[in-house]
């Protein structure tokens, strides 16, 4: 069904990229009326505008709360045109039919962004807006509706092309897209007012990108968040949904280590769990310790660093396979060589990335929890004797790389590198054998390791299995209605054992 677009409302807060569609209208002859800001903007061009005042016969008041809530703008807007009753008591009341409306929103989210003074918070929420916004959207049978800057240019090629003139189709498209606009600020609105538990799941991200699939080829992916707001991509193809699961992954791990310049931290990532992981004093001596703990899985991962990529780094890393690197900063001469391959993913990282939520689809629904923050609630020493220095320093960063492994897991940790790992096995003594075995596996001498555990030991297999491999030092979070034989059987051995009184799980 086309129509032609004899009448346009327009009254909006950004009016970059307005002007050539006001031409346009103009051109076609199409009657224009507009408020405020609006109609100075059009009236500065030279073209005609009717004030919305001369529609309601009521000024601007109330500050500008109230413009246009008023009959004569709405009886326009939602105007039936093939409603004999509608038309008839439109003509009684002389309310002209409105064929287009151009409304933005006003700015809430970057209103909010930039102050915590609620009154200018409450006054960018706009009324008039999202309601001419939904009027004119229910209304797509007899109207266009335009609800942000980014349609303008879609705007003016279609009434170039069309001459004024829209199908169903369009119509039907730009409403769609105008109730998505206000779905979205009702929910920034939404949460503003309650940033706690609310009564429904609320979340609007914009955004969205098709990704090639998803997890696996026949899966679909849709990936909605704005990217380049954390990094920018320096080379490479698009990241992947499975490449994108790893870098929050990555990016999560290397969060919990700061941007120490003087003991950088290296990480490599496969499939979430962390394969490698050294802090050294040196970017690429970081690099190598993390290799080395476990050279195998690194091949294909992600890799993540929380210092610069200098020349030597980046020669180390180009002579292995790998999806994405992740770093602060790069020196040219490292870019130069890391760019040899036009395929591998670079991403700078603007700052680091700290989630306050985490949401995960379950059944019919949605669960929502707090980031899994810090590392220990206490250090309380429960063995046979205190924690070394070193020892201490090999616990705490034992403890965080466990944090970031799927439970059951089991980190081993020397001289802040990891030498072996097991995780997202069903009993925590399979994560211990999986981990010595790993270790063995690269000809890592566990004596005098420390090991990390993401739960409580319920016996003391885990310590016994431990002490034999040469690991002296334990860090886990207790709560076992049996810690104390585990404590027992260490404070027997003169083997050292922390309870941190906070748990890890991450399934």
């Amino acid at each position: 069904m086309t129509k032609r677009i004899q009448s346009a409302l327009i009254s909006v807060f950004y009016k970059d990229g307005l002007e050539p569609v006001v031409q346009q209208l103009h051109q076609l002859g199409i009657t224009i009326y507009s408020t405020g800001g609006t109609q100075s903007f059009i009236e500065k061009l030279g073209i005609p505008v009717v004030p919305v005042e001369n529609l309601t016969t009521y000024p601007s008041i109330l500050g500008g709360r109230v413009k246009t809530l008023h009959p004569s703008v709405f009886g326009g807007i939602l105007g039936r045109r093939d409603n004999e009753t509608d038309l008839q008591e439109m003509k009684q009341y002389k309310i002209p039919e409105i064929d287009l409306v151009i409304v933005d929103l006003y700015p809430f989210e970057e209103t909010v962004a930039s102050t915590s003074e609620e009154k200018l918070i409450i006054e960018k929420i706009d009324i008039g807006g999202p309601s001419m916004i939904r009027g004119a959207a229910k209304n797509f049978r007899d109207l266009v509706v335009i609800a942000a800057k980014t349609e303008y240019a879609h705007l003016e090629q279609l009434l170039k092309d069309q001459q004024g003139t829209t199908n169903l189709e369009q119509r039907r498209a730009f409403a769609a897209k105008a109730f998505e606009i206000v779905a979205h600020y009702d929910v920034a609105i939404a949460k503003y007012f309650n940033p706690g538990n609310a009564l429904y799941f609320l979340e609007s991200i914009p955004h969205p990108k098709t990704m090639r699939y998803g997890e696996n080829p026949h899966q679909t992916g849709v990936f909605y968040g704005n990217l380049e707001q954390l990094f920018n991509q320096l080379n490479g193809k698009e990241l992947s949904y499975n490449n994108l699961v790893d870098v929050d992954a990555a990016v999560q791990l290397i969060g919990e280590f700061g941007g120490d310049a003087a003991n950088p931290v290296f990480a490599i990532i496969k499939h979430t769990n962390v394969c490698g992981i050294a802090s050294r004093s040196s970017v690429k001596e970081a690099w190598d310790a993390a290799l080395a703990g476990d050279p195998e899985s690194a091949f294909g991962g992600v890799l993540v660093c929380n210092g610069t990529i200098d020349k030597a780094t980046a020669e180390a890393i180009n002579e292995i396979f790998f999806e994405v690197l992740i770093a602060p900063a790069f020196n040219e001469d490292a870019l130069t060589i890391l760019k040899s391959k036009k395929n591998r993913i670079l991403l700078q990282q603007k700052a680091p990335f700290k989630k306050a939520e985490e949401y995960k689809a379950v059944l019919n629904g949605v669960l929502i929890q707090g980031a899994d923050e810090g590392n220990y609630l206490e250090w309380k020493e429960v063995g046979g004797r205190d924690t070394t220095a070193a020892e201490k320093d090999d616990l705490s960063f034992a403890n965080l790389v466990c944090k970031h492994l799927k439970s059951n897991a089991i980190a081993l940790v020397k001289n802040k590198q990891l030498i072996g790992k097991g995780c997202g096995q069903t009993s925590r003594i399979d994560s211990l054998r999986q981990a010595i075995e790993k270790a063995g596996q690269f000809k890592f001498d566990l004596n005098g390791a420390v090991l990390a555990s993401d739960a409580f030991f319920p016996f003391n297999d885990c310590v016994q299995m431990s002490h034999a491999a040469g690991i002296t030092a334990f860090i886990q979070p207790g709560g076992s209605v049996r810690d104390k034989d585990s404590i027992e059987y260490c404070q027997q051995n003169k083997l050292a054992m922390v309870m941190t009184g906070m748990r890890h799980f991450k399934h």
